[in-house]
């Protein structure tokens, strides 16, 4: 009987922590982000939340997703594209950032040239095509000492190659538009090509070890373009975003973000 009674028991609380367990829906790209949300589903569990990823590899789904409150949080983007979102919706679809994770450098990857030396004049570089990243590449481009920016140029202008001309390029390079996502793959159709680290490690691309010159932490770019999680702003003190984020804050989270060559933007020991 006693046997009995102690299965019983162990299968009621089962049972009621099953019950118990809350559902946190993640939308995310695949690289590091549903990675990281991946790695950390045992732990999410053991807090108390069944984890339900959904992984996209657009940048158009997962803010509306979290807005129209199909899904709780997404995990994709930089704080600056989060502002650029927040600035064209109304103000019921805005999210709020949370849980700040890393930094992805954008990096001049080769294409049918390897070394920024080969470049020569009328060279084409492909460049992402959506105002935020477009900017970021000519900053990046002018910091390898390719081009020169229009002065005053910040991470927040908007820069197009119709004002990279005259003694801004000096080498009459070509610029190539492409959603950031195609660039990738038109490597073997210009000389370099400017890729997000997110699209990158899709393409199995490390910004360490195969781009011909990368942002680095302690760039502007470094301390502007953080990645984030993303809720409703009602959400961003809620239970789930904190044992998220407890899980998130962890060496294992960390070490698999430095792996994919990307910038951990917090410390073990401060999330203990």
């Amino acid at each position: 009987m006693k046997k009995l009674f102690a299965a019983l028991l162990v299968f009621a609380l089962a049972f009621t922590g099953c019950a118990m367990a809350e559902t946190l829906s993640v939308i995310a790209t695949p690289s590091p982000h549903a990675e990281v949300v991946r790695l950390i589903e045992e732990d999410l569990a053991a807090a108390g939340y069944e984890l339900e990823l959904i992984e996209v590899t657009d940048y158009v789904t997962e803010n509306p997703a979290v807005a129209g409150g199909d899904v709780m949080i997404n995990f994709f983007q930089h704080i600056p594209y989060l502002d650029g979102y927040n600035a064209s919706v109304s103000e019921e679809e805005q999210l709020a950032a949370v849980i700040p994770t890393h930094f992805e450098p954008m990096g001049i990857y080769p294409g049918t040239k390897t070394s920024l030396d080969e470049i020569a004049e009328g060279d084409a570089i492909a460049v992402p095509n959506d105002p935020t990243n477009m900017t970021r590449a000519f900053l990046l481009l002018a910091d390898a000492g390719l081009i020169s920016v229009p002065e005053g140029t910040t991470l927040e202008s908007v820069v197009t190659p119709d004002d990279i001309t005259g003694d801004l390029n000096p080498n009459g390079l070509e610029f190539y538009e492409a959603n950031a996502e195609l660039i990738p793959g038109l490597r073997g159709d210009v000389a370099f090509a400017i890729i997000n680290g997110n699209n990158a490690a899709l393409a199995g691309l490390n910004p360490n070890t195969d781009a011909a010159y990368a942002e680095t932490a302690d760039s502007l770019a470094g301390q502007s373009y953080v990645n984030v999680f993303a809720v409703k702003p009602e959400n961003a003190e809620a239970d789930f975003v904190k044992a998220l984020e407890s899980c998130v804050y962890t060496q294992k989270v960390y070490d698999l973000i430095v792996e994919r060559g990307f910038v951990p933007t917090f410390t073990v020991e401060a999330a203990e």
